[in-house]
């Protein structure tokens, strides 16, 4: 079998955003959100988020987060996906240590990130990410289905780090 290409990591660009929006739609578990929001998610929260590209520099992957307002050392992780074709080799979580490495320097020493109850492939994921980066993971309640409009599971808070 051939192995596969290496992937690069980078801030995303607004001409990812269609890609993004792909990747998210065929993910089958996340809540995709309109076109407009992945463009402009690429443009305005390039530095907080990343896309792991194939050799034709094609994204197979994001990752998008923003610096909270409130708490502009805590990354918010909103969104992460990986092609199918890709999952299994650990892409989501060098991703998120990549963005981390980029962020350090800005004094992010914090993430939080929301996961449904049901969705233990996430959980597992940042619990592994916490315990790479030698920190510890804390879960809390933040939105329960009632806050949403649609039927949706409620969405725990999971906090890394200081």
């Amino acid at each position: 079998s051939v192995e596969p290409a290496e992937l690069s990591f980078r801030s995303p660009r607004i001409a990812d955003g269609k890609r993004l929006w792909q990747i998210a739609r065929d993910s089958q578990v996340l809540d995709v959100n309109s076109g407009y929001a992945y463009v402009l998610w690429c443009r305005d929260f390039a530095e907080s988020s990343v896309v792991a590209t194939d050799e034709h520099d094609r994204a197979v992957g994001f990752v998008t987060g923003y610096l909270r307002p409130e708490s502009p050392q805590t990354l918010f992780v909103w969104q992460v996906a990986v092609d199918a074709d890709q999952r299994g080799r650990g892409v989501a979580g060098r991703m998120l240590d990549t963005l981390l490495d980029r962020l350090a320097p800005l004094g992010v020493t914090r993430l939080e990130t929301t996961v449904s109850p049901d969705n233990s492939a996430s959980i597992a994921m940042f619990t592994a990410l916490a315990r790479r980066r030698g920190t510890h993971i804390t879960r809390s309640d933040l939105f329960a289905p009632d806050d949403f409009p649609d039927s949706h599971l409620a969405e725990d808070l999971y906090t890394i780090g200081e």
